[in-house]
């Protein structure tokens, strides 16, 4: 199955600085997109500069959330799309559960995690 983790992006140059590296050092079997929003701020020189094997979309317009995911996801091709914020941090393996759902369980639409708090890690 082929997985593609989607994060939409919006003014988020430091975001994406602190939080993809995570996503990239742990996401092995998963192609990773920026799905850019419309910024205004320096992003996409950054994703390009500091993060080459991280595919950068570029929405012509802020459409919102939904909106810009949808418009985003035209031009991804995947089995599975793993859609996340780009103030998330994720940890070794995190994709092996969702890909082993998705192959043991075909009626499986959507997952969601339980989030830790980043500031405290015992928090859902």
């Amino acid at each position: 199955m082929k997985i593609a983790v989607v994060i939409l992006n919006w003014n988020g140059e430091k975001l994406l600085e602190q939080f993809l590296p995570s996503v990239v050092q742990y996401s092995p079997e998963a192609s990773i997109y920026v799905a850019d929003n419309a910024s205004t701020d320096n992003s996409i020189a950054f994703l390009k500069s500091n993060f080459p094997t991280v595919q950068v979309i570029e929405n012509k317009e802020n459409s919102g959330f939904a909106g810009g995911y949808n418009q985003a996801l035209k031009e991804v091709e995947a089995d599975i799309y793993a859609l996340v914020n780009s103030d998330i941090e994720v940890t070794e393996n995190w994709l092996k559960p969702i890909l082993k759902t998705f192959e043991n369980e075909p009626r499986t639409a959507i997952i969601q995690p339980k989030i830790l708090d980043f500031k405290n890690k015992e928090v859902l």
